[in-house]
């Protein structure tokens, strides 16, 4: 286990590191160091509450499970509150006070999480039912995704969605019970796009990029460009020429095509190796924690990390259509960043009540994990 949080430190450390260099090279022509310290604010803060959180025994979220999700749903609401959401390039997802802005889905990524371990630990018996399994998780689950979802925020809502339905099943519930639920969703996603004529240009500009590469599919296609024209070690740091105005928003979503452009085809396998080890040694603690609710609470943010990045590596190399999501550690954004670390925080909770656990052998009944 000491491994494993080894590891797991090193890979978000170096992730974190090579996210700040990457925002100041990003935007050193445009002030990059008032970016940078933002960032550094945010990074942090985050720091403080991964610290905090590994030092504070996990099980302690199942007390505030449900306060959790409530204070979620609130910041979800605030979103419609005029002069308190704050609306950026067509969506409603942050909330505003005094010039700070917090977007309000990343803290319900770990609410929902919080709140679905909590369920499959207190009804594990009653997984294997429709009712337990599927139709209860459906309605609060369903809740929070609606409201992300009208943001609009289909990204998050997906990726929401998908993790949900992981841990879920690492909880009891047969994977065949999701087929008529998973068929709806789907179809009712495919409805909603097609009459969205925003989201239906992009799927079209990612099946047809070299049609759409003056229009739609500009960013995706110039981040093709950037990854392009950098070979196997880059352009060296700080010489990219597709953040000159060519990439939009390349210190957020599209942060990996600079990176791309200026270290290279190799830091970029590294960023995808560092992603998968965190993913492995997220695997590794949950597998390896003393009871259900650590299982499920370590198995959801492990899913939640990997999917985020699978996604954002996906629609950089045009592997996938544009969603709009961050990539871990690395883009900018304080909000992401801060739940990250919280959820890196949680993980070496899991892991350090796993070696109290191996370390009082005699102290492992349920009548000791329920005195916690």
């Amino acid at each position: 286990m000491k491994t494993a949080v080894t590891c797991l430190v090193f890979f978000v450390a170096a992730l974190l590191a090579l996210g700040m260099v990457m925002l100041y090279s990003c935007k050193m022509n445009e002030n990059g160091g008032g970016l940078l310290l933002r960032q550094l604010i945010w990074g942090g803060v985050g720091v403080v509450a991964c610290v905090s959180v590994a030092s504070t025994d996990y099980r302690g979220f199942k007390k505030i499970a449900g306060g959790l999700y409530a204070v979620a749903i609130l910041l979800l609401l605030a979103v419609l509150i005029p002069h308190v959401g704050h609306a950026s390039h067509g969506a409603r997802r942050w909330v505003g006070f005094h010039g700070f802005l917090f977007q309000s889905s990343e803290f319900a990524k770990l609410a929902l999480i919080v709140a679905m371990a909590w369920y499959g630990d207190r009804f594990k018996r009653h997984m294997p039912t429709w009712k337990r399994g599927i139709a209860v998780p459906a309605l609060f689950g369903g809740l929070l995704l609606g409201l992300i979802y009208v943001e609009p925020d289909r990204g998050t809502t997906i990726l929401l969605a998908v993790v949900s339905g992981v841990m879920l099943i690492v909880a009891g519930v047969p994977w065949t019970k999701f087929a008529l639920p998973g068929f709806l969703a789907v179809g009712g996603l495919a409805v909603s796009i097609f009459h969205d004529p925003m989201r239906m240009k992009r799927i079209f500009s990612w099946l047809y990029l070299e049609e759409h590469k003056d229009g739609v599919g500009y960013q995706a296609y110039q981040a093709m460009l950037a990854l392009g024209s950098g070979g196997w070690f880059g352009l060296g740091l700080g010489n990219s020429r597709q953040k000159m105005g060519f990439v939009p928003e390349h210190q957020t979503d599209f942060i990996l095509s600079i990176i791309g452009e200026e270290l290279g085809f190799v830091a970029t396998v590294l960023v995808i190796v560092s992603f998968i080890a965190i993913v492995c040694c997220g695997i590794h603690i949950s597998m390896k924690a003393p009871d259900t609710f650590g299982q499920l609470l370590g198995s959801g943010i492990t899913f939640l990390i990997g999917m985020q990045a699978f996604i954002n590596i996906g629609v950089v190399t045009s592997a996938l259509p544009n969603k709009g999501l961050p990539l871990p550690f690395i883009s900018y954004g304080g909000s992401n960043l801060l739940v990250m670390l919280t959820c890196v925080g949680v993980l070496i909770s899991i892991a350090s009540g796993s070696r109290f656990t191996q370390s009082y052998p005699a102290e492992t009944s349920m009548g000791r994990l329920q005195t916690v």
